[in-house]
């Protein structure tokens, strides 16, 4: 065979394994409204930056007939590339070839990615769009799907890893994106369940449909197990683009610093009257979130689960910074057993990759109920002290308004690390709001007055007078600073500029035992 036809034999057999499929299949997968995965590659990726791995793999089944069949690609497309510049690994699964299903090289394919994105220090991005395990390789497909998780468990901290959800994602193959640090869904076209509907209906009774079971919203709004919820697949990998411009590429390194036109003394004379009169009216934080980050951007993550606390990333002068919130429009701002796990895993992905910390104060309380005890709110609620505890990067806090009781603990005191606590003289900082500690502390006094109310009134008023205020914690040096709302911005660049330089180490252990 000469040169040439070497050569020709190269082209053509690159030309069969990129149609994947064939026509037909790229066809029907175009009726459904989505891309193929080259395709899907071809939008995620800087502009002629994908270099494919592993193009020539095949399957060694024999079973039922699978040696006559060919799987161009395997299923799966493998390589790597760049996202404004800096170099990701990615795969993403071609429905077009036997509904994407996961066979043994095509399990291959993608860890050998995945170890490389550990090896070099590269985010891991997966498209997920597959049937489940090729049923004709049996143990050989599980023992795949086995070696994909424990690559992500492995990986888990080392880089970040992100699941984008563009199919079906059914049985075991679920449990790989519930290992990685974020899951990204489209809304009409993602689907995830361990037992799909007609299973349940056969087992159960219950009748539910695909959407409802495992949608975008079902896993952004019920179940929490997904993070983004988008309106199209061009639409998902945008945003997840975004979300690696905040995060590092591996735990080594820093989020990368941004120019901004925005002026670090900015300060916002609006903030001085944004905090209604009334402690127990509502407010937009993400108002007071937008006012200081860099030109008002705040990309929130797990926007429409546990929406009685935001999280999410901003900048500060061109700085990544993570921010957990209250949010007093839900729930009065309270803190449950959802909202707890939310935080949680979030404020542990930016400690694991050094990305510092800000909280935004304004909690009532955790939420009374037979419900959240018996579904384990001290456990739950646990994991977020000790996520903050066991965070090691910057953290600042900023009361804003109430912080009473456990939930002024839970939401990063002095007294959990937090490394510089601000105060409006908005806040108020005590063991629980006054009408409750004056029913309590002045009991007596309130029962042998003529005028039990009015009384009672009156004391309420002054105990807010003395203790409803960030004084009392700010003369015991619980809170570093009290400022003028308006001054936010400057004094909170300020701050995480001081703790650049912060270095922190754990006792030498092999890991703790957080409260799951």
């Amino acid at each position: 065979m000469s040169t040439q036809e070497k050569l020709e034999r190269l082209r053509k057999l690159s030309e069969t394994i990129e149609l994947g499929g064939g026509e037909k299949a790229i066809a029907k997968q175009h009726e459904r409204g989505k891309y193929t995965a080259r395709e899907r590659l071809d939008i995620f990726f800087d502009d002629g930056t994908f270099v494919e791995l592993d193009k020539f793999v095949r399957h060694r089944c024999v079973n039922f007939g699978m040696e006559t069949k060919e799987m161009p690609g395997e299923g799966v497309t493998t390589g790597y590339g760049t996202v404004d510049g800096r170099l990701v690994y990615a795969f993403a699964q071609d429905f077009t070839v036997a509904g994407g299903s996961l066979g043994e090289m095509h399990a291959k394919k993608i860890c050998k990615v995945m170890e490389l994105s550990m090896t070099m220090g590269a985010p891991f991005v997966g498209i997920n769009d597959s049937g489940g395990a090729r049923i004709q390789e049996a143990v050989d497909a599980l023992s795949g799907y086995g070696e994909i998780f424990f690559l992500n468990t492995r990986a888990s901290g080392v880089v970040p890893q992100i699941s984008v959800i563009l199919g079906p994602c059914a049985g075991g193959a679920v449990y790989s994106p519930a290992l990685t640090d974020f899951i990204f869904m489209v809304k009409g076209i993602s689907k995830m369940f361990i037992t799909g509907p007609e299973v349940i209906k056969t087992v159960t009774g219950e009748i539910v449909t695909e959407e409802k079971l495992g949608g975008a919203m079902a896993h952004n709004a019920v179940s929490g197990n997904a993070h983004f919820a988008s309106e199209s697949e061009e639409a998902c990998l945008a945003e997840v683009r975004q979300l690696l411009s905040y995060v590092p590429s591996n735990n080594l390194e820093e989020a990368p610093m941004f120019e901004t036109n925005d002026d670090p003394e900015r300060m916002d004379e609006a903030l001085n009257t944004f905090i209604p009169d009334s402690s127990n009216s509502p407010y937009e934080m993400k108002t007071i979130i937008k006012s200081v980050a860099d030109n008002g951007e705040f990309f929130e993550v797990q926007e429409h689960y546990a929406k009685n606390i935001l999280t999410g990333y901003i900048r500060l002068n061109g700085r990544s910074i993570g921010v957990i919130a209250n949010q007093p429009k839900f729930m009065a701002g309270c803190l449950d057993i959802n909202c707890s796990d939310k935080a949680s895993r979030f404020i542990r992905f930016c400690d694991a990759f050094n990305i510092p910390i800000l909280n935004f104060v304004d909690v009532p309380g955790y939420l009374p109920g037979v419900g959240q005890e018996h579904g384990g709110i001290i456990r739950h609620g646990a994991k977020l002290l000790y996520a903050y505890s066991e965070a090691t990067v910057p953290k600042v806090t900023l009361v804003i308004r109430k912080a009473y009781g456990g939930s002024y603990l839970g939401m990063c005191s002095r007294d959990l690390g937090a490394d510089q606590v601000i105060a409006w003289p908005t806040a108020e900082i005590a063991v629980m709001g006054a009408s409750g500690a004056a029913n309590i502390i002045f009991r007596n006094e309130i029962k042998e007055a003529k005028d039990p109310e009015a009384k009672r009134a009156e004391l309420v008023a002054s105990y807010e007078e003395r203790f409803a205020t960030p004084y009392v914690a700010a003369e015991r040096g619980h809170v570093d600073m009290v400022i003028e709302p308006a001054q936010t911005r400057p004094m909170l660049i300020n701050s995480f500029e001081m703790l650049a330089t912060k270095r922190e180490s754990l006792p030498a252990k092999k890991h703790g035992n957080i409260p799951l």
